[in-house]
C-alpha cells in the first residue's frame, strides 16, 4: 500500500511494467496521492500515519490485516486506518493496479462531522469494501489533481471520503492500556521513539522496564502487530519521510534515523513506501507543479539523473 515513480520490465520479458508515482498537490493539503502497478512488489509489515484508500483497477492485492489475508480485487478499495500495520503483495499473476489517497487523520475527521453523524475519531470498519463508484471517485480525484483542477480534486475528495464513511464508517477504538503487558509495551514504545538511532537490545530495554525480553516481545507484539524491531525500522523510515519532506538530503536523513548509510535507508524505505527515498522527495520538491512528472527508471533514479519513459 505505497509508491513513488517507478518503472521496471518484469523477469518474464512481458510488455508489463512495475510502475509507481507518489506525489503531492499543493491544493489537497495533508493527502498524499498514488498512482501505481506492481507486480513483483512486496510491502513488508508496516504502518502509515495517514489513512490509506486505495482503489483497485486491475488485478489482485493482498494484505494481511488484523490477523487474517484479505483479498481486493477490481472494483473493489483497500481501507486501512491509521497506524495499523499492514503488508501488500500480488496477489494474482499480472500483479495489481490502483490508485490510492491517503487523507490525514484529521481531515477525515472534518469532513465525517459536516457530512456524517460519526464523532470522535471517525475510521473504516471492513478493510476491504466492494463499491465500484467509489473506486471510480478515487481515480477521478488522482485525475483531477494531475490536470491541476483544484475545485473538482477537493470536491470528489470530501464526496469520496463521506461515501466509504456512510457505507463503512465507525468510531475507531481507543487504544486500551488496561494490563500490565500493555502498559509495557506502550512504555517500550516511547523509548524507542526517543532513541530511533541508538535503541537499545531487547534486553536491556526489558531490563530496564522491569520484564523479561520474551515477555516484552509478546506484550509488543500483541498491542501493535509488530515485533519490537519490526516496528523500530517501521518508525525510522516514516521519520525518514518527514526529513526528506522538509529537504533533508537522503544520506543524511539515513543517519539521522539511524540508518547506517544511504542504501541501508534505500532498501527499508522502497519495501515500505513502495519507491527509493531520491525519487519520493524529488516528488516532494514538484509539489507545487500542476502536471504530472514522467514515470522513470529505477536504474535512472539510483544514478540520480531521470529519465522520460
Amino acid at each position: 500500500m505505497a509508491g513513488s515513480a517507478e518503472r521496471v520490465r518484469p523477469r518474464d520479458g512481458g510488455g508489463a511494467a512495475e510502475q509507481a508515482r507518489h506525489w503531492r498537490y499543493a491544493e489537497l493539503p495533508g493527502v498524499d496521492l498514488l498512482r501505481a502497478r506492481y507486480i513483483r512488489r512486496t510491502f513488508v509489515r508496516h504502518t502509515h500515519e495517514h489513512f490509506v484508500i486505495a482503489a483497485i483497477a486491475e488485478g489482485v492485492e493482498v494484505f494481511r490485516h488484523t490477523g487474517a489475508d484479505r483479498r481486493a480485487g477490481p472494483g473493489t478499495l483497500a481501507l486501512v486506518n491509521p497506524d495499523t500495520s499492514h503488508t501488500g503483495r500480488a496477489g494474482a499473476p499480472e500483479g495489481w493496479r490502483y490508485g490510492a489517497v491517503y487523507p490525514a487523520p484529521d481531515l477525515v475527521a472534518a469532513i465525517a462531522a459536516e457530512t456524517t453523524e460519526l464523532r470522535g475519531a471517525p475510521g473504516f470498519v471492513r478493510p476491504v469494501l466492494d463499491d465500484p463508484y467509489s473506486v471510480a471517485l478515487v481515480h477521478r480525484v488522482l485525475r483531477a489533481a494531475e490536470d491541476g483542477n483544484a475545485l473538482a480534486a477537493d470536491t470528489l475528495l470530501r464526496v469520496a471520503v463521506t461515501r466509504l464513511l456512510r457505507l463503512n464508517g465507525g468510531r475507531l477504538p481507543q487504544r486500551t492500556v488496561r494490563t500490565a503487558g500493555a502498559r509495557t509495551a506502550v512504555r517500550a514504545r516511547a523509548v524507542l521513539e526517543e532513541s530511533l538511532a541508538d535503541p537499545p537490545s531487547l534486553e536491556r530495554l526489558a531490563t530496564g522496564l522491569g520484564t523479561s525480553p520474551f515477555a516484552l516481545l509478546r506484550a509488543f507484539r500483541d498491542t501493535y502487530g509488530m515485533p519490537p524491531h519490526a516496528w523500530l525500522t517501521d518508525a525510522r523510515v516514516r521519520r525518514a519521510r518527514h526529513l526528506l519532506d522538509a529537504g533533508t538530503a537522503p544520506a543524511d536523513a539515513a543517519v539521522a534515523v539511524g540508518f547506517t548509510d544511504q542504501p541501508h535507508l534505500n532498501r527499508h524505505f522502497t519495501r515500505t513506501v513502495g519507491v527509493p527515498p531520491g525519487a519520493y522527495q524529488r516528488e516532494r520538491k514538484n509539489v507545487q507543479d500542476l502536471v504530472a512528472g514522467p514515470l522513470v527508471t529505477s536504474d535512472a533514479w539510483q544514478n540520480g539523473s531521470p529519465a522520460r519513459a
